[in-house]
């Protein structure tokens, strides 16, 4: 990390370079109303391994049938399925669905608890998905790390980790609580656009003077 880090001034320049690409799936679907516990967890089941392009649509087709739990049950595992069609895995990801809505009815009253440690019990509910639910759905302090948050923290000398899982407990030791929303919200975004993957946009990123462009050639 460069001496002149200042993490507040590098996401005031990341919110302003982002605003003309579109919000991370769980926070767009937020501004939609979609905005429960169970809402936005099972968003983040479908957003496993799908581009938010897909995730959107893929969400908005399942929630005009069926946005809680009892209403998600009274779907079959196909019908299901079908309703997820263009994300990856629709019939495992049917079924892990059925599973946390029948847990959400016979053991919390159709209301899941907004609580890490519950969420990551449902089965198929890790870290990233339950952290990013809290975060987006209730406001709860959390750190999410994805892909993009992973490459654009360690391209930056933030971090220097090699699995998300460690990105996440690097972070929530480096980055004030009041800034871990933020972590994802504008991350996502910035990576996916403009600090990507194989071909960053380092001339023209707003961020390039704090960042250590590791592993850039």
């Amino acid at each position: 990390m460069k001496p002149n880090f200042d993490l507040s001034l590098v996401l005031n320049r990341i919110e302003d370079a982002i605003r003309p690409y579109p919000k991370a799936a769980l926070f767009d679907l937020f501004e939609r109303g979609f905005n429960s516990v169970f809402e936005q967890l099972i968003a983040c089941i479908i957003s496993i391994r799908t581009l938010d392009e897909t995730t959107i649509p893929v969400s908005l087709r399942l929630f005009a049938v069926a946005r809680t739990p009892d209403q998600l049950l009274k779907l079959a595992p196909a019908e299901l399925a079908t309703l997820l069609y263009g994300t990856q895995y629709p019939e495992q990801k049917a079924y892990t669905m059925l599973g946390i809505a029948r847990r959400a009815v016979d053991e919390f009253n159709g209301q899941i608890p907004a609580d890490f440690e519950t969420l990551i019990s449902f089965k198929g509910v890790g870290p990233k998905c339950a952290n990013l639910t809290l975060g987006v759905a209730t406001g709860q302090a959390a750190i999410s790390v994805d892909i993009h948050v992973h490459r654009v923290t360690n391209r930056w000398g933030l971090v220097r980790t090699r699995q998300p899982e460690e990105t996440l407990k690097a972070l929530e030791e480096k980055v004030p609580v009041e800034q871990w929303i933020d972590i994802n919200r504008l991350l996502m975004p910035f990576g996916k656009h403009i600090c990507t993957g194989p071909l960053p946009h380092c001339p023209t990123c707003p961020v390039l003077e704090w960042c250590e462009q590791v592993g850039v050639r």
